[in-house]
């Protein structure tokens, strides 16, 4: 007697692709914030005039998330450029490596604030914007040349400071702890040297510094993970914060800031990169997760895992260079932040307050942009450079307050344009110097950008098309 036949388990169906893509998640979350900012914008405070729930939810969700990537700025920072340094000693040619990439910093971020200076001048978003009651304000952060020459010297070991208060009604004090960038990169650098001149002594400070890399990544990974929910909080908190109304009158100013952006991103950059003789499109194929995510995030630091992962595995720039470079263009290679934004704010407040610009003015937005990158180190960077702009042209700082129902918003661009162009550089000089691997360059993007398998693979990046 013939046995019944026994059916086969029915298979397991697999979430549509728009479901599990983390750019339409990111898409999604998006829309969702700005539909939950405007209600929480509409239901207005409460008597005492403090936030509603929904805008108390959406502002802790965002600052939260923020936080996490604070959180791990110090000890990324700190492993990221000891390792990247002594990792230069398997580069060869690595003064030269080094000498390119700072030129190309600085050629890319002249011609982003040479763009940014046309469009503020032909365009007059200040102009516009002279007309609405837009309020000034005082900036909550000062870049002054001095400041940034004192802040290269570090008062701790990390750079790490605390700021406190006293509230005069009830007597308690609160203390708010920070860090600066500018000090941990001093810091971090000068150990990172140290370990090579040490020689033989200190390889296992050393590997201890890249085992704590590897496990500091893994964190950021988790982090970047939860990003769409992050987004919710920091869109709707926004919206529900300043409203339409506010942002309204600063529409001008954001257009002509966005086309400049967009300029950069989608004409200057395949420019260089056709100019080298390879595919526009698998460098946009190739970095745009790294992108997804700085538009998002808003820090570069937070997006430094996965701009040298897209370095490495889908641009083909070797391991030992790519650890160097990417990290020293999260902190100082910043066309966005850098370079077009303090351009078209600086004649944005020069406009609204009816000064006229010299044409030495121009000059000195020109040299602030290209030798002050490194002023913007750190998740508020671009505060800081356009009061260093400000205060080198002598213009009234109170101009900053008139930009800040906007700054989210714009930060989100200038962001994804920093990370590209810190991808950018590394495949450029990599291409000119005849290391970079153009097979894994041209390889199909099958693999999942945010697979974190290969991360500690002494082999080196895997293609993507093995990664599927």
């Amino acid at each position: 007697m013939a046995s019944p036949a026994v059916s086969a388990p029915p298979t397991r169906r697999a979430l549509p692709r728009w479901m599990t893509s983390f750019g339409w998640q990111i898409l999604a979350a998006l829309v969702l914030g700005l539909v939950l900012g405007g209600i929480a914008k509409a239901i207005g405070p409460d008597a005492a005039e403090n936030p509603n729930g929904l805008h108390a939810t959406l502002a802790t969700i965002g600052g939260s998330y923020v936080s996490l990537l604070r959180a791990a700025v110090v000890p990324l920072i700190f492993t990221a450029i000891v390792s990247s340094i002594v990792g230069l000693r398997k580069v060869t040619n690595a003064a030269r490596l080094a000498g390119q990439t700072l030129l190309w910093f600085a050629i890319t971020a002249l011609i982003a604030v040479s763009i940014g200076i046309v469009l503020g001048v032909v365009l007059r978003p200040g102009a516009v914007a002279s007309q609405t009651d837009l309020q000034t304000g005082d900036p909550y952060t000062v870049g002054t040349w001095w400041n940034f020459l004192t802040g290269l010297v570090p008062g701790n070991f990390l750079g790490l400071t605390v700021g406190g208060s006293v509230d005069l009604e009830t007597g308690a004090l609160s203390a708010n702890p920070s860090f600066n960038v500018l000090q941990v990169i001093v810091v971090s650098a000068a150990v990172g040297i140290a370990a090579l001149k040490v020689g033989e002594k200190a390889e296992p400070f050393i590997t201890l510094t890249e085992s704590a890399l590897a496990v500091i990544q893994k964190v950021l990974w988790w982090i970047i993970r939860i990003a769409p929910l992050g987004t919710v909080g920091l869109i709707g908190n926004a919206v529900a914060e300043y409203g339409w109304s506010t942002m309204g009158s600063l529409t001008a100013f954001v257009g002509v800031l966005y086309l400049g952006l967009a300029l950069v991103l989608f004409v200057v950059y395949p420019i260089l990169v056709r100019a080298h003789g390879l595919s526009v499109k698998q460098y946009f194929s190739g970095v745009w997760p790294a992108v997804q995510l700085g538009f998002v995030s808003r820090s570069s630091i937070g997006t430094l895992p996965l701009t040298q992962r897209v370095t490495e595995r889908n641009l083909g720039v070797p391991r030992g260079y790519a650890s160097f470079a990417v990290p020293l263009g999260a902190t100082t290679k910043m066309d966005g932040c850098a370079a077009i934004y303090p351009a078209v704010a600086a004649i944005f407040i020069a406009q609204f307050f009816g000064i006229e610009l010299t044409i030495v003015q121009y000059l000195l937005i020109v040299l602030v942009s290209v030798v002050g990158s490194a002023a913007t180190a750190g998740t508020t960077g671009a505060t800081v450079m356009l009061t260093l702009t400000l205060s080198t042209l002598g213009l009234p700082l109170e101009g900053v307050g008139l930009l800040l129902a906007v700054d989210p918003i714009i930060d989100m661009g200038r962001t994804a344009v920093n990370v590209a162009g810190q991808a950018l550089v590394p495949a450029i000089v990599s291409k000119r110097e005849g290391i970079l691997d153009e097979e894994l360059y041209n390889a199909p993007r099958r693999g999942q950008a945010f697979d974190n398998e290969d991360v500690d693979s002494a082999a080196g990046p895997t293609p993507a098309a093995q990664l599927a």
